[in-house]
């Protein structure tokens, strides 16, 4: 018996870990056991946000507070749109707020796995981690954008609806929104380098058929197709929670909860199909 070539057989021996094609409660303990991994990452990407730019935290201001502006010029004051009793710059910002949160999250996400091309092609962790924790830098910027809102509501003398005590149920819904769309198109983006192209241009035209710079009662016959759009029943939970000035339609904002979920779910699991391509594509 040769020892020596035993040996080496031994030394050569390589441990080959590919990710399962669906999901089970494996995944689950994994994310787990890599949570620290997520914390450094999601920290990593708020810092990058807020220290690597020329005026911080005020890109995340600026954004909505511009768009407001212009959004109040021409559909305010030009186009007379409705805002339920409500000044129209509070009416789109508190709009303009959550929509920003969903549109940034899912721009920066998507394009996560390909920023992180070294990483993945060197270390193994569960690759769900990087869109997701991406997505968390948004959230930082709703808070900073907020303040605004907070300023503006107490210059236009409209106070606070104590129901604004729920807000981070809808936050949390537009995040699960968010982070489907950004599995899915995180996923794309590794094979198909055209989807930064399609997501901008994707909402630019998606805003417009979102309740964000009019009331949803002004659809009238075309409510259906609002309905279709999960983002239409969040933003106005959203802004009802905040200013109380209607009440809440629960079936358009269940229909948005139902979509928000299966969108969840089916970025899950085309995540989690195709992940184990990255590695050889990126």
């Amino acid at each position: 018996m040769d020892l020596n070539n035993g040996a080496n057989n031994e030394s050569k021996r390589i441990t080959v870990i590919k990710p399962k094609a669906g999901l089970s409660l494996t995944d689950l303990t994994e994310l787990w056991r890599y949570r620290e991994l997520f914390y450094i990452l999601a920290a990593r990407d708020i810092k990058v946000r807020y220290k690597q730019t020329v005026f911080g935290s005020l890109w995340a201001i600026a954004q909505p507070l511009l768009t407001m502006a212009i959004f109040s010029f021409f559909f305010g004051k030009l186009a007379q749109i409705p805002s339920e009793g409500i000044p129209y710059p509070i009416f789109s910002y508190s709009g303009l707020l959550l929509w920003m949160f969903f549109n940034n999250a899912v721009n920066i996400a998507s394009s996560s796995l390909l920023n992180d091309a070294r990483l993945i092609s060197k270390v193994y962790f569960p690759r769900l981690i990087l869109p997701i924790a991406t997505t968390f830098v948004s959230i930082v910027d709703y808070f900073v954008a907020g303040s605004i809102l907070i300023l503006m509501m107490f210059f236009y003398k409209v106070t606070f609806h104590p129901m604004i005590l729920l807000v981070p149920i809808i936050l949390f819904f537009t995040w699960m929104l968010s982070a489907g769309l950004s599995l899915f198109f995180s996923a794309l983006y590794i094979r198909y380098r055209d989807i930064k192209y399609v997501i901008p241009f994707f909402f630019q035209l998606l805003i417009f058929m979102t309740p964000v710079i009019y009331p949803i009662s002004v659809s009238g016959r075309f409510k259906w197709l609002l309905q279709l759009n999960p983002m239409s029943g969040l933003i106005e939970a959203h802004r009802v929670l905040i200013l109380g000035n209607y009440p809440i339609d629960w079936r358009i904002l269940l229909i948005s909860i139902v979509f928000t979920i299966i969108i969840f779910i089916s970025g899950l699991l085309y995540f989690k199909r195709v992940e184990r391509y990255f590695a050889d594509i990126i």
